[in-house]
């Protein structure tokens, strides 16, 4: 759950009032600047947004007699209103101060402009409040391709990762995927704090990726592409030798390429999955695949 002072951390914000609305959550990545509604058309108030004012708003405001001002700004200062965040550290009336305080309303101040201000909050705010859900799993950027490993516990997939890694590609997520939908078209993965960077791996124990291979060795979250399933080989399944095209998997509504690997002893999986992601791009853009990666290696 996202809340007021996540954002007074995160933008090192300064609070002038409302300290009790700290807790209140967010629940809407647009923001509201409230010309229009200052101005008397309150049909699209949306109360639930954060409001923020700059200095379109702040001169709205001034025009406004001592009489006028509070009353213009106690119809948009609604208590559902998460908080207020006045730009480029504004001088503001103290109308308010007195309703932030009284409708427990935090009152945020910022030296940053209002359009640096917007992009970075929608940005930001956007990611954090994305669907999301976990997979089980584990998360790896294969030639710059976000490789969802699948299957199940015991299977290898750890170990497959542990192999791509050591190849020299970069470990996201391991066990559990966190995957949030970013937009219409992306999934972005990438592991809780408690086992980011992490492997665990049968007969050796939990593994710290960074102190084996480095820092360069991972990365934090990567949009998932493509997934691998691996399987048990089945004795009597007739498997094709050409390969078939892949499937998809619907996660958060977004379909996404995937294709099973049967595991058996003797299989490179890591080499397999190389594979598999290089025709995967290949069959789907046509062209060469990362040159620019092998020749740095």
């Amino acid at each position: 759950m996202l809340t007021v002072n996540h954002l007074v951390e995160k933008f090192d914000f300064e609070v002038l009032a409302g300290h009790v609305g700290l807790d209140k959550l967010i629940t809407e990545y647009s923001l509201k600047r409230p010309s229009a509604e200052l101005a008397g058309y309150l049909e699209h108030l949306t109360p639930q947004r954060i409001q923020v004012y700059g200095r379109t708003e702040l001169g709205l405001i001034q025009q406004f007699s001592d009489s006028e001002r509070r009353t213009k700004l106690a119809q948009v200062m609604l208590s559902d209103v998460p908080c207020v965040i006045i730009t480029r550290g504004l001088t503001i009336p103290l109308e308010f101060i007195e309703l932030a305080s009284e409708r427990k309303i935090p009152l945020l101040t910022t030296p940053r402009s209002t359009t640096q201000l917007t992009y970075m909050l929608i940005r930001y705010l956007t990611n954090q409040l994305a669907p999301s859900t976990a997979v089980q799993g584990v998360l790896v950027d294969v030639y710059g391709v976000g490789v969802l490993i699948t299957g199940e516990r015991g299977i290898g997939k750890s170990e497959a990762a542990l192999e791509l890694v050591k190849g020299g590609h970069l470990l996201v997520a391991a066990d559990v995927v966190k995957v949030r939908r970013v937009d219409e078209e992306r999934l972005l993965g990438s592991a809780s704090q408690r086992l980011r960077h992490l492997l665990e791996i049968r007969g050796l124990g939990t593994l710290d990726v960074t102190t084996l291979f480095g820092d360069g060795s991972v990365r934090d979250e990567k949009v998932i592409n493509f997934i691998v399933h691996l399987e048990e080989w089945q004795q009597n399944q007739a498997y094709d030798h050409v390969g078939i095209d892949p499937k998809t998997r619907v996660i958060l509504g977004i379909p996404v390429p995937e294709i099973s690997l049967p595991v058996s002893p003797g299989r490179n999986l890591a080499t397999l999955i190389e594979v598999a992601v290089i025709q995967n791009w290949n069959r789907n853009y046509k062209k060469p695949v990362f040159p620019s990666f092998r020749d740095s290696k």
